[in-house]
Formats: structure tokens, C-alpha cells, sequence
């Protein structure tokens, strides 16, 4: 059916170009890529701010069980000023970080977990009913709030309340593809009906990148595709800050099971073999370590509940009877597209922006972190540079016009050429690439090691050049089909580690 699609069916009347000509595209002010905190908090403030914003998540189906939890966020509760958090971010981060967006976005945490709580969000509270803080390693003091294991999910979950609460329109059933451009210019988005296996143009005056990250890689990739990235590098935009790769010091051997720092906080221990008690920076310099949680406050238990039950069902090991082998992995990223304050991507060391082209979370690139996040600012991060894009991202399309349906619809006809290829006869089923691009990806650890960039560029070339083969005909609910196109996309962004 060709027609226009309001974001708002009643009030919003800036969702209407004026002109005589029909417009037969799907239109919307305001489409936000993603489905994690910096997605549904960028929707919120995009709607707080006058447009219906519409979510495109492709979470539901063919996804992965969802993000590892990541540590709490790291907010100055019991300091007088975030000076000390924002020293110990730019410590933590190196000469490579960015100062001032470091002190604004530490500058932003404590109301960030103020607003979260007053949405719902139950902390973890102390025994004077404060919020709980963990001392981890990297933080001068006890910084990180959270709510044990779920903070990720509870964060979610208030957050999606939220959005329901203001009418916020969202499709899980959509896998983006690319974006179309206009000399620089967002016009809107191309993705996969996945139920019906239709590839759509959406026209948009903004468009808001707020994706996972591409940790997905090095392991599956469901667990991190890196759409925005990924389509970003696709459209030509450049990316900052692909040479870092942090890891997470806290995986358990043989598995992706990523456990949240905060354990160590409450009683957890990292120690050699020999039962000597170190540090993450051992754990992650290579040498053999285990994670104790035998060690555990009794009373910290309850809030780790979910991590007892992950490592029980994917090792059989109890952790409050066995020690956990350890080996690092990447399970988040930090590179991407680099924005300024406002949300806006950039170029030309920031001179430039892409209009109507914004980007937040594991899908921006702010320089805060540097070469290395602090534990608990990845999460923080997330929060405050949704908050800005959405709010930025709304006042523009409240200002502008539809434009730009002929780029929208060359762009559709790509993506269209694009699956087409995938049902061919030619290249390698997706199983077989997944295991070339983890293997040639496994050498590349953010060193910048000039022999091993070099050898991962081959493969990542060879597997480019043999390409993907779709071996299930079926157009409709075709999942081998969305886990073809993250390959793809990841194939792209390896490519641009590579050269990075």
C-alpha cells in the first residue's frame, strides 16, 4: 500500500511537507535505530520535545538473548562535585580522550540516576537506604550504582515503560539495512520486513543511530552486529576511535558469559592460581586467573542471582562453591560515528555535521572514553547522549521538510540488489562465515600491530570477495537472512578496524 504515515495519526501537523505533489512514501519526523537504553531514552526525549518518534529495534526476532550486563552507572553520589570521576575517566581513557566531552557527560550522572529513579528504577540501597555504591577498580571511590546483575535489564524496562507511556510507536519486526544520504543529508532509512521479507523505504527528517555494538565480531553475531556502525561505514560517513577495543576482564573461559564488575565490589576476588589476590589489569595482561565469588557478601548475593544462574546453566559451575576460570573478552565496544554535544554526526574534526543524522550509545563515538571506558561510563554514556540526540533530533525535523524520496528509493533499490545476491548460487552459507570472520578477527585486539592489521585485512577481503550464500529459499521469517546481513555489516566494520 502506498501512503503516508504520520508518526502521529492526530496532532502532530509539522509530520505533513506542504506541497501538491502526493507523497507515497512512509514518512516519519523522527526514526531512532536500536533497542537499548540509548535508543529508548533518545525516543523519550525526541517526544518530550514535540515529534512521535518511530523505533526500529529488529530485537525480536533472530536476535541474540540480549547485551551482556555491563557494569552500573558510574555517577559522584557522595562526592561534592564530578570532578574526581571526570580526573579518573580521563585518567582511565589516556592521552586519547576527549576532556570535554568526558566532563559533560560525568557532569549529567547523578541527574541521569535521579530521572531513572524517579521512572521506577529500584537501586540497590545500602543500610541507611542510600544508594549502594561499588568500589571497582579504575574509580578512586565507590562510584557505581546499579541494581546488581539486572541493571541492564531494569534500566530497559523503565525506559521502555516510558516509551509506551508516551504512545511511542516501535517495530521489532525491522532489520535496517543502509540509510539514504543526500549530499550529506539523512533522508531516511531502508530496512527488511523480517516477518514479510519486503525491503521498505522510510522517509525521515532525522534519523538517530542507536544501535549494539560490534563486539559481535569476535564471538556471535547476534550478541553485538553493530547495525549503526555498520550502515554508517556503508553510507560512507567516517568513524573515530575503531582502533579501541576494550576488554572485559571478567569472562568466563570457553564461554561469552561476561560477569558485571560490580561483584567485585561486594566481596568478589580475582586471583592468580596460586590463590594470590590482583587486579584486573593482571587478569587482562594474559596470565592465568580465576574469579572468586565464594567470597561474596551474604548479603550481596540476592543481587547477583541472575549470574549464579547464567554460569550454573552454561558451565554446571556453582559459584558459591567453585571458582570461575577467567579469560578476557571484548563485550562492548566504543567506537563509531563521532558526534558533538547535540547528537549531531560530524566530520571534518567536528567543523561539519550530517544533516539530520544523529547518533548516541554503543553507536556514537564522543571520545569520552579514550582508549579505555572507566567501568560504569559505557552505561552513562548511553543515557546522556540519547538524551541529546533525541532532544536535538526533534527540534530539527520540527523546522524542516520531507525531502529526498528519490535517495531514499535509489537506496532501496541497492539493499533490494543486495538480498537479491544473497539467494544466489554464489558464495559461502553463513555458518562458514561467521567462523572465517570470528578466526581473522581473533588476532585483532586494538594493539594496532601493523602484521596482524595486515593479515586480518586479507581474510577480511577474502571473505568479502567469495561473499554470502542464503541457503533457505523462503523470503518470509528467513532467519538465516538476518544473520547474513549483520555479517555483512560486520564485514564492514571489520574492514575499517583493519584500515584503522
Amino acid at each position: 500500500m502506498s501512503s503516508i504515515v504520520l508518526g502521529s495519526q492526530a496532532s502532530r501537523s509539522w509530520h505533513v511537507p506542504a506541497s501538491t505533489t502526493p507523497v507515497t512514501m512512509e514518512s516519519w519526523g523522527v526514526i531512532v535505530l536500536g533497542r537499548g537504553p540509548a535508543a529508548l531514552r533518545a525516543a523519550i526525549a525526541a517526544a518530550d520535545a514535540g515529534a512521535s518518534p518511530l523505533i526500529i529495534d529488529g530485537g525480536s526476532i533472530a536476535s541474540g538473548s540480549g547485551a551482556a550486563p555491563l557494569s552500573g552507572i558510574a555517577a559522584s553520589l557522595n562526592e561534592t562535585t564530578p570532578s574526581l570521576h571526570i580526573e579518573d575517566t580521563i585518567s582511565a581513557g589516556g592521552d586519547t580522550t576527549d576532556k570535554a566531552s568526558a566532563a559533560r557527560i560525568c557532569d549529567k550522572a547523578v541527574r541521569t540516576l535521579a530521572e531513572l529513579e524517579r521512572w521506577g528504577l529500584v537501586l540497590r540501597r545500602d543500610d541507611s537506604e542510600l544508594p549502594h555504591l561499588s568500589h571497582v577498580d579504575g574509580h578512586t571511590v565507590a562510584r557505581l550504582a546499579g541494581c546488581g546483575d539486572s541493571t541492564m535489564r531494569d534500566i530497559t524496562r523503565v525506559l521502555e515503560e516510558q516509551a509506551i507511556k508516551r504512545g511511542i510507536t516501535r517495530r521489532s519486526d525491522m532489520l535496517p539495512i543502509s540509510l539514504a544520504m543526500d549530499n550529506g543529508q539523512a533522508r531516511g532509512v531502508v530496512a527488511l520486513d523480517i516477518e514479510s521479507g519486503e525491503v521498505i523505504g522510510l522517509q525521515s527528517k532525522a534519523v538517530i543511530l542507536a544501535t549494539d555494538g560490534y563486539q559481535g565480531l569476535w564471538s556471535n553475531s547476534a550478541n553485538g552486529p553493530g547495525t549503526g556502525v555498520a550502515i554508517s561505514a556503508g553510507s560512507g560517513i567516517s568513524l573515530s576511535g575503531m582502533g579501541h577495543i576494550p576488554r572485559h576482564a571478567l569472562t568466563v573461559s570457553g564461554t561469552d558469559l561476561s560477569i558485571p564488575m560490580e561483584v567485585l565490589g561486594s566481596g568478589g576476588r580475582i586471583r592468580k592460581e596460586t590463590g594470590e589476590d590482583v587486579d584486573t589489569e593482571t587478569a587482562l595482561s594474559g596470565e592465568k586467573c580465576i574469579l572468586d565469588l565464594r567470597t561474596m557478601e551474604s548479603e550481596s548475593s540476592e543481587w547477583f542471582t541472575q549470574t549464579s544462574h547464567r554460569v550454573r546453566d552454561r558451565t554446571g559451575l556453582d559459584i558459591s562453591s567453585q571458582v570461575l576460570p577467567l579469560s578476557p573478552s571484548i563485550s562492548a565496544t566504543i567506537g563509531g560515528v563521532p558526534v558533538d554535544e547535540n547528537g549531531r554526526a560530524v566530520f571534518d574534526g567536528g567543523k561539519m555535521w550530517h544533516t539530520g543524522l544523529y547518533a548516541a550509545g554503543r553507536s556514537c563515538h564522543t571520545g569520552m572514553h579514550g582508549a579505555k571506558p572507566l567501568p560504569g561510563n559505557i552505561l552513562l554514556e548511553d543515557l546522556v547522549t540519547g538524551e541529546s540526540a533525541g532532544a536535538h533530533a526533534a527540534a530539527w525535523a520540527a523546522s524542516a521538510s520531507y525531502g529526498g524520496q528519490d535517495s531514499v528509493s535509489s537506496a532501496k533499490e541497492d539493499a533490494i540488489g543486495k538480498v537479491d545476491s544473497m539467494f544466489g548460487s554464489d558464495g559461502s552459507p553463513v555458518g562458514q562465515v561467521s567462523r572465517a570472520l570470528s578466526s581473522v578477527m581473533s588476532n585483532v585486539d586494538g594493539s594496532g600491530e601493523e602484521s596482524s592489521l595486515a593479515m586480518a585485512m586479507a581474510g577480511i577481503n577474502e571473505i568479502r570477495n567469495t561473499g554470502i550464500r542464503v541457503t533457505d529459499p523462503s523470503r518470509s521469517m528467513n532467519t538465516e537472512l538476518v544473520t547474513a546481513l549483520h555479517l555483512d555489516g560486520l564485514l564492514t566494520i571489520a574492514k575499517t578496524i583493519a584500515d584503522s
